[in-house]
């Protein structure tokens, strides 16, 4: 793997130490996407009974969206810093983060300029939301670049007490946008929140985000950076593809449906999103000071999110109908057909997603690429091929298999990958 010039530090703990030291940051991680899950699954369920599975619909495709536009900043921004930036000296840390942060703010105002210009030139439900999300996009992304930052320099913490705060800001705002009763009154409030959980960020680091530093960011990272955007853009890409297909295909009202399935799997899906922030920095601290442990690592880390996915999800399937309209309202009867398809498919995705921490410790960005691309292919591929055979249903099971497939291709180039680097140092440009 491509290192900065400066040198992580090398001292040396106690094998005791280190695994406290380990269950602390991943205890905070865990801690972190609690917050994060609770946040997302609460905005959701709220907004889901506030408007109806259309108008909810509408909702979850600015949703989509502005998970595309979240992985061209991770991409381009937080994947390189937590790649080559955790654990190394305080005074690295920060001037990457200057840098870093700078990026991300930067693409969130180039990105959310376009989504405003194409929210007020499309009219209707969708086109103020979409506007709406334009001006929220800066403070959205910043947001998210701290909480990366903070995982970086294991100050798992730090990125808890933010998402808290961001949780906190939502509670007024989202009873504000329920009383106006408008899709982008939501989107609102839910960008204005991440706005003030972005400003606390500034307070929690003492950083301010360069704007100015994002074009020397971006070269000195580039080797990294435009395969980790492809490859994210390849994955939110093939997201939205099956989204807006999916509506053209069946109407909406399926979009609101898969949105709403997704849902009931919150905690799962809101930790496949970020899994990086805890088990990127945990496995490229792994390489450095156990290389012959990494796989093993990535192992329990994929194993034990799957086995959890499959669990939640058979749970889910117990739940009688009353309790379910009581949490999605009319959104639970067309939600509940897909819980097995999408349980199967988050599983899917988890135990892959520890093979992917695994290529991204070790800079082996051209595989990672390779392995993203050929899932996003079959992923919406297996997704409108299966809505135009079957609905809504046979959308959600294409969906599950490619996820399924694409877990092995993953696993098979991290072997492939640890082989290489026994035999000499891996070196990806």
């Amino acid at each position: 793997m491509t290192t900065e010039s400066e040198n992580p530090r090398t001292t040396v703990t106690p094998a005791g130490s280190a695994k406290r030291a380990l269950v602390g940051r991943l205890s905070w991680g865990l801690a972190d996407q609690a917050a994060s899950s609770l946040s997302n699954f609460a905005v959701g369920i709220y907004v889901a009974r506030s408007l109806g599975v259309t108008a909810f619909g509408v909702f979850s495709l600015a949703w989509v969206t502005y998970g595309v536009v979240l992985n061209v900043s991770r991409g381009l921004a937080t994947d390189p810093l937590v790649v080559r930036f955790s654990g190394v000296p305080d005074a690295s840390w920060r001037g990457a983060v200057v840098r870093s942060s700078g990026t991300a703010l930067a693409v969130g105002a180039a990105l959310g300029a376009v989504c405003l210009a194409a929210g007020l030139g499309l009219g209707g439900r969708l086109g103020p939301a979409f506007a709406c999300l334009g001006v929220m996009l800066p403070g959205l992304l910043l947001q998210d670049a701290w909480r990366f930052s903070f995982f970086a320099a294991g100050a798992g913490r730090k990125a808890f007490v933010n998402d808290l705060v961001w949780g906190i800001a939502l509670v007024p705002a989202m009873v504000v946008a329920a009383r106006v009763g408008s899709v982008a009154a939501f989107v609102l409030a839910w960008g204005a929140s991440a706005a003030v959980a972005a400003a606390y960020g500034c307070l929690q680091s003492g950083i301010r985000p360069r704007m100015t530093g994002a074009r020397g960011w971006l070269r000195e990272q580039r080797d990294l950076g435009y395969r980790y955007l492809v490859e994210n853009v390849s994955l939110s890409g093939a997201s939205q593809l099956r989204a807006y297909g999916l509506g053209a295909i069946v109407g909406v009202g399926a979009v609101g449906a898969v949105r709403g399935a997704e849902l009931l799997m919150g905690p799962f899906l809101a930790v496949l999103m970020g899994l990086s922030l805890v088990t990127v920095p945990e496995a490229a601290r792994v390489l450095r000071q156990a290389p012959d442990r990494l796989g093993a690592f990535c192992l329990r880390l994929g194993g034990g999110q799957a086995a959890a996915a499959l669990l939640w999800g058979g749970a889910l399937l117990l739940v009688p109908d009353r309790l379910g309209e009581l949490v999605l309202g009319g959104v639970w009867h067309s939600a509940s057909q897909l819980i097995a398809a999408i349980t199967f498919g988050v599983a899917g995705a988890g135990l892959g997603t520890g093979a992917a921490a695994g290529l991204r410790a070790l800079g082996a960005a051209r595989r990672s690429l390779r392995c993203q691309l050929f899932a996003s292919v079959c992923y919406a591929g297996g997704g409108l091929g299966g809505a135009a055979l079957a609905g809504t249903v046979g959308s959600a099971w294409g969906a599950a298999a490619a996820n399924v497939g694409a877990s092995a291709v993953w696993w098979l180039q991290l072997r492939s990958a640890l082989r290489e680097r026994d035999r000499k140092p891996l070196r990806e440009k």
